[in-house]
């Protein structure tokens, strides 16, 4: 895909957005969620890793921002080993934002902060093998412990929409009895701590930084809450460009709430890098 095909938003926001990033990158915050975006979904999420040119294309294009954020539902320091961004030259200031922001990893520090452990995901981590055999579902059907949270995939069974539907109001109420709440993605379910997603993440983020645009680019129904803060935050007044990493499973919502849709994560590192030539 062309530098002119790829920087191309359909909507007058989106084309607003992209041109204060152009305008001003030393106060824009480009922001990029991990999974399906900057790494292709693979079968198995522990083999996940970034695209091959990721890190190549950010590392062009970082030292003209304000920062470079990635915002993830994976634990902070999980993403940053999948994704090869420490102690790479060119992303001194790069941003980690794990478990729906509630770790971060800072590049100049190499630490992750991070609150300790919801008791309610303790509970669920103990009681779930047992929770999905009394539904039926353990067959194909696997869990991820990500720390911070549960993630309850079905990619894997014999009939992964059906096992998703069948498991979603379930692990609901198995959530709720926990005080945690279930973000629902791509044969997955994850359950996870109130009160932090991304969009709450992002525009904390924003704000911090004293962001002067922004782009945001994601793949997944985790990444709505996000695409919602930026919008938000263009009725306020603050250009934002936003990008669907699309794929054939790319929910519909992700796409009709995007300005500018591009092919999957290599589409996602063009972007990047046309971005980077732009600026020069």
């Amino acid at each position: 895909m062309a530098s002119a095909d790829i920087l191309a938003p359909t909507t007058p926001e989106g084309k607003e957005g992209l041109a204060a990033l152009l305008a001003r990158p030393e106060r824009a915050v480009v922001a990029l969620d991990f999974d399906g975006t900057l790494a292709p979904i693979v079968p198995d999420p522990e083999q996940a890793r970034a695209h091959p040119g990721a890190v190549p294309a950010l590392v062009r294009l970082a030292p003209h921002l304000a920062a470079v954020a990635v915002v993830t539902g994976r634990p902070a320091g999980v993403a940053v080993r999948y994704g090869g961004f420490a102690g790479v030259a060119g992303l001194e200031h790069l941003v980690v934002l794990g478990h729906y922001g509630a770790e971060r990893w800072d590049a100049p520090t190499g630490s992750v902060h991070a609150p300790g452990d919801h008791p309610g995901v303790t509970s669920v981590r103990a009681e779930l093998p047992g929770f999905l055999d009394r539904n039926g579902a353990w067959r194909g059907t696997w869990v991820e412990d990500k720390g911070r949270a549960v993630a309850v995939h079905t990619r894997r069974a014999e009939d992964p929409d059906a096992a998703f539907e069948a498991l979603r109001g379930p692990l609901a109420e198995l959530a709720a009895r926990h005080g945690l709440m279930v973000e629902p993605g791509r044969f997955v379910l994850e359950l996870r701590p109130p009160g932090v997603d991304k969009g709450v993440a992002l525009a904390a983020y924003l704000r911090e930084v004293g962001a002067g645009s922004v782009l945001y680019a994601g793949d997944d129904l985790g990444d709505l809450a996000a695409f919602a803060a930026v919008q938000a935050l263009r009725e306020d007044g603050l250009p934002g460009l936003l990008v669907a990493s699309a794929a054939p499973e790319t929910p519909d919502e992700v796409l009709r709430a995007a300005d500018l849709p591009v092919p999957g994560p290599e589409g996602v590192v063009s972007l990047l890098d046309a971005l980077a030539d732009a600026l020069g």
